[in-house]
């Protein structure tokens, strides 16, 4: 072949390679391209209390693009004091929320199709506090003596019942005393023998107001499923990659404040007023070092345990505390955690 038959090949080649050179530029876009681009799924999290280290898991996903990598725009919404926990979930202004399995069922059993979907809190975070000086060395020392609780709900009423259960007491062996949120004056006080609360809360308050405590762990005296994802039924069916999504980014935001607690606390100070300042940082990672025990799991992490609900049904309906029969199996599931 002459030169310009060599040179009329190259040209009739040239338009063969520009469409696989464009075909590739798009597979590699395709495959890459999306990495910085703006996420397109807004979800909103309802969280059950005002801004707490507590969350500290949602706001290091959100700080570290855990939810923007998987395709979500995050709003988080966090709840008033005294707002209706589920109210704002039934009205379509929070598409998953943070809270208690034995919440979720309550509401269940009176009619609100909530499903529980990845567990965060793997064990229930309340328990009986006495001063480290006290005669009640167990829940059998009881009768006789004073116990504070905010009043007859949530899961400070539902752990003292569990304690009392496992005693084989009931409340009238008790005195049992509302005294609002006030456990730590009220112990301080002496106005009562003691109090139920958060053991990732109070025990650290009143051990820095000088009063060493023991604590006796609800956990140990029944099985209670607390906090986790929750989402309606039908929020499922119609965005299950969606709820995917957001558990996959809130458990890798779990495992990094497991292994991180400091920086979680740095990160969280853009969502948490008030940790800018040097003794509030260090108190909120001293509450951050008592959870961190109530995240851990030797299982599989969000997953839920069938028999720990079944045995957790059972007793609340023994106490009193479901509205109605509930199908517990349809009660949480385990097929949107990450494979």
């Amino acid at each position: 072949m002459d030169s310009r038959g060599r040179g009329s090949a190259l040209l009739a080649g040239r338009p063969r390679l520009l469409t696989l050179l464009l075909v590739a530029g798009l597979i590699i876009a395709a495959c890459g391209g999306n990495a910085g681009a703006e996420p397109t799924r807004d979800v909103t999290i309802g969280l059950g209390y005002v801004p707490n280290i507590q969350f500290a898991p949602f706001y290091v996903a959100d700080a570290l693009g855990y939810y923007k990598d998987e395709g979500l725009k995050v709003t988080f919404r966090h709840h008033t004091v005294g707002e209706d926990l589920f109210g704002a979930i039934v009205a379509g202004q929070e598409d998953v929320i943070f809270a208690a399995g034995d919440e979720a069922l309550q509401a269940r059993s009176r009619g609100v199709d909530l499903v529980y979907v990845a567990q965060v809190w793997n064990r229930y975070p309340v328990g009986l506090i006495v001063p480290a000086d006290s005669d009640i060395q167990s829940v059998a020392d009881l009768p006789g003596h004073t116990v504070g609780i905010p009043g007859k709900f949530g899961a400070t009423y539902i752990g003292l019942l569990a304690l009392l259960k496992s005693a084989g007491l009931t409340e009238e062996d008790v005195d049992i005393q509302s005294i609002g949120f006030t456990q730590v004056p009220a112990l301080l006080d002496k106005q009562v023998d003691a109090v139920m609360g958060y053991l990732n809360n109070e025990p650290l308050q009143l051990e820095k107001a000088g009063m060493p405590v023991r604590t006796i762990a609800a956990a140990d005296a029944q099985p209670l499923i607390s906090n986790g994802l929750v989402a309606l039924g039908d929020y499922l069916n119609s965005h299950p990659d969606d709820v995917r999504a957001v558990i996959a980014a809130t458990l890798k935001g779990v495992q990094y404040t497991l292994d991180n607690p400091e920086k979680a606390v740095d990160l969280s100070k853009d969502y948490v007023p008030g940790l800018d300042t040097e003794e509030n940082a260090a108190d909120a990672l001293a509450v951050l070092q008592a959870t961190l025990p109530l995240w851990q799991t030797s299982g599989k992490m969000g997953e839920s345990d069938p028999a720990a609900w079944e045995s957790m049904a059972q007793f609340l309906d023994e106490i009193g505390q479901l509205g109605g029969p509930v199908n517990v199996t349809e009660a949480f599931t385990n097929d949107y955690l990450p494979k």
